[in-house]
């Protein structure tokens, strides 16, 4: 039996507690070796065999340690990238990947002159209701599309004391939720030909972008993706429209919620959205027929298993190094679009 990748995490706020801590922990041939974080006796009283370590240099100096996850600020995950992967660590980063492209480049190729593999946390790759609609247009149940809506709303009237609803580098919806839908679209579509995109800030006192609504521009269809702060009616997660039919899917995926109340990941009831999509199909007389689709099971381990495999040279990591370099030159050219007023053509 081949012994466990030992990972070292470097955060223990929301992203590093809720779900990197818990994916690792429960992903098999993965092992969390060690947290770098200043909250040394709450870790210690939660984890009993976990190293604390209080800098991130202690972990790139440890020699049992394979991997680094980073899970810090924005502004953060490039430098502490490219320092993990000198040290000889494979890289697993928070989304964004980056602040730009030119940073997203830089950690590209110290990955590559380090030979070891830099990746992305695109976990919502694994939603249930994600994986299903990528089933349904692969079987062709919704034909040609014309249309794409993915949302990703919430009623947050109050701006919290949190650096990611502060005006800084990498704050904001756009870089928060923003790489969540825009990867999804380049996974479903491909790279689009140009992008519109609208970022504001709506709420009182509030200085980071808490709106965005871009729309990507394919040959024959378009993408949309929007979230909003002050959304208190229930809007669809997914609408898709297309030739044969539409598919509307409430809700998000129940993952993020188990993590956070500290169900086990595998544990019965895993990754099962009961709140399933719709299927809409009009007859020859304009008759609507609706039919309930079941969710495919998500599971956010896959990318965990995915980057353990990619390590041991037995596969790929979800987000290759093309990806990773796309959705940062998506998520620039939206905001050259909102900031000059203008559709931006992608090359």
């Amino acid at each position: 039996m081949r012994p466990d990748l030992q990972l070292a995490l470097i955060g223990y706020g929301l992203a590093g507690r809720v779900f990197h801590a818990p994916l690792v922990q429960h992903t098999p041939g993965l092992s969390l070796h060690s947290i770098v974080s200043s909250q040394r006796d709450t870790l210690l009283r939660s984890f009993s065999d976990v190293h604390v370590r209080a800098s991130a240099q202690e972990v790139f100096d440890d020699p049992a340690v394979d991997a680094v996850v980073i899970a810090t600020p924005n502004e953060q995950h490039a430098p502490l990238a490219i320092a993990a992967l000198a040290a000889g660590k494979h890289v697993l980063v928070d989304k964004p990947f980056a602040l730009d492209v030119a940073e997203a480049e830089t950690v590209l190729a110290a990955a590559r002159g380090a030979g070891r593999i830099a990746t992305v946390f695109q976990n919502r790759r694994f939603d249930a209701d994600f994986l299903t609609l990528q089933a349904l247009l692969a079987e062709g149940a919704l034909g040609e599309v014309a249309e794409c809506h993915a949302h990703f709303d919430r009623y947050r009237p109050q701006v919290r004391d949190r650096w990611r609803e502060q005006e800084g580098p990498g704050s904001g919806l756009w870089y928060d939720l923003g790489p969540h839908l825009l990867d999804q679209m380049l996974v479903l579509f491909g790279w689009p030909q140009a992008i519109d995109a609208d970022l504001a800030v709506q709420r009182e006192g509030g200085s980071g972008v808490d709106y965005f609504h871009a729309v990507l521009h394919y040959p024959r269809h378009r993408a949309i993706v929007h979230a909003g702060s002050l959304v208190a009616a229930p809007t669809p997660h997914f609408a898709m429209h297309g030739r044969e039919g539409s598919w509307i899917k409430h809700g998000l995926d129940v993952q993020e919620a188990q993590l956070r109340r500290g169900v086990a990941p595998g544990a019965p009831g895993w990754g099962v959205d009961p709140r399933h999509g719709e299927l809409l199909r009009c007859d020859a007389e304009d008759n609507v027929q609706r039919t309930t689709v079941d969710n495919l099971p998500g599971d956010y381990r896959q990318l965990y298993a995915q980057f353990a495999a990619a390590m041991r040279g037995e596969g790929e990591a979800t987000v290759g190094a093309v990806q990773a370099l796309q959705l940062m030159r998506l998520l620039e050219a939206g905001m050259v679009s909102a900031r000059e007023g203008r559709r931006v053509v992608l090359g």
